[in-house]
């Protein structure tokens, strides 16, 4: 391992991330969720138990791992405290776990805006988790967010009285629900006492563990085509979850970054608005969604599926410069008889590997595919990538082959054992 490697999704999330990141995690000193908030989330399965990570660095489960929060991510308090003591009662310790003084708090009013500007779009709503996450991100930004460092202070009260009384006047102005001021507060710093001894300077941690030549693994949350730069803006998250992100979410400068391994599914899912060049809108669509079991880690939403699209993931791995691939769910797209693959888009009677968020040239492509064989059959104790059925082979080839990224992780199966590692 290089001293920091970096996990990223390269479409629209949900692709498995958190599988590769807790392999790669147990030869890590500490692994560091980099941005995002609880509108994410990472299943790990572990001796036929699901874990769902929306927080925690999925890290946690290595007890020898620093599992640390960075100051790139929006928290609710709520949901942190919940996942902990989820771990407790499942027998886990979470004194590995640290959370960065920089990160900013969602706050009841977050949630409240959410749904509000959601519900104010109308037929132009983007399909965002209500989960407060770009009001958080927009506070933030407008420099009058709560961070981690005042949220345990004793200048909380005074900062949250003054943005709650400012947001409730725009609950007024649209006849919503107000919040109450003093007992918000209160709830609040009752969650601020229970995280306080949690809370580091992370990017001093961070700092001396690479001084110390320890090995990090950063993690990504959503995906490429989430990013609020790169991805299929307006119908995208709130930060940016490619290698850009990484950086600023962390403290960690480019030099200390070595692999940069994209995660992906054998097939295409998305949760949301916007346009979906490879979906499947039909039975083929409907049978990948119940073999790969795809609905929401985070909101139980069916998600829309279909074929992988090979030009969006070259786009993918120009923005992050991907060193390789980790490709899930091959067992499961190999279980239909015929699959297909876009290796091109048809504009303007030509074949094109140009990727654009821009719609309108979107709607101008046709994706091109080609047809591959099946039926590769129970591959989930495969273990060398040349031992698979020639039809797998063939299909991880052509991949290969077109985004120019080697396949160093290949998903066999739901379990954290179920993966190949290639050499």
């Amino acid at each position: 391992m290089s001293k920091v490697n970096v996990v990223l999704g390269t479409f629209y999330g949900d692709e498995g991330k958190g599988k590769i990141i807790d392999y790669l995690s147990e030869k890590a000193d500490a692994s560091i969720r980099c941005s995002g908030g609880n509108n994410a989330g990472h299943t790990i399965n572990v001796n036929g138990k699901k874990y769902a990570f929306h927080l925690i660095p999925s890290s946690i489960l290595n007890e020898n791992t620093k599992a640390i929060i960075g100051n790139g991510v929006v928290i609710d308090p709520k949901v942190l405290i919940e996942e902990i003591e989820n771990l407790k009662s499942n027998g886990h310790k979470v004194e590995n776990l640290y959370i960065s003084d920089k990160a900013h708090i969602i706050m009841p009013y977050h949630i409240m805006m959410d749904r509000l500007q959601e519900e104010l779009r109308g037929s132009r709503k983007i399909g965002t988790t209500a989960r407060g996450i770009g009001p958080a991100y927009s506070d933030k930004f407008e420099r009058s967010g709560i961070r981690v460092e005042d949220f345990i202070s004793s200048n909380f009260e005074s900062i949250a009285r003054e943005n709650i009384e400012n947001k409730n006047k725009i609950f007024r102005l649209y006849k919503k629900e107000e919040l109450d001021v003093d007992s918000t507060i209160a709830k609040y710093k009752e969650y601020a006492n229970y995280l306080r001894k949690y809370v580091v300077d992370s990017v001093d941690m961070i700092h001396d563990m690479l001084e110390n030549n320890k090995k990090i693994v950063c993690e990504g949350a959503q995906a490429t085509l989430l990013d609020i730069d790169f991805g299929n803006y307006p119908f995208v998250t709130s930060s940016n979850p490619t290698i850009g992100g990484v950086c600023t979410g962390t403290g960690i400068g480019p030099k200390y970054i070595g692999e940069v391994y994209g995660v992906l599914k054998a097939y295409s899912s998305k949760v949301g608005e916007g346009l979906f060049m490879t979906e499947q809108n039909n039975e083929i669509g409907d049978k990948i969604r119940e073999l790969g079991h795809e609905y929401g880690t985070t909101t139980k939403r069916p998600r829309r599926c279909g074929w992988l699209d090979l030009v969006a993931l070259k786009y993918a791995a120009r923005i992050n410069g991907l060193t390789g691939l980790a490709i899930n769910h091959v067992d499961t797209i190999g279980k239909l008889d015929k699959i297909k693959l876009c290796v091109a888009y048809e504009y303007k009677g030509k074949n094109t590997m140009r990727f654009s968020t821009n719609n309108e040239y979107l709607k101008e492509c046709t994706p091109v595919y080609e047809e591959f064989e099946g039926n590769f059959g129970d591959i989930s104790n495969v273990k060398k990538r040349e031992d698979l059925p020639i039809n797998a082979q063939n299909y991880l080839n052509r991949i290969e082959e077109i985004v120019g990224v080697p396949i160093k992780f290949i998903g066999t199966g739901a379990g954290r054992e179920n993966m190949i590692i290639v050499d």
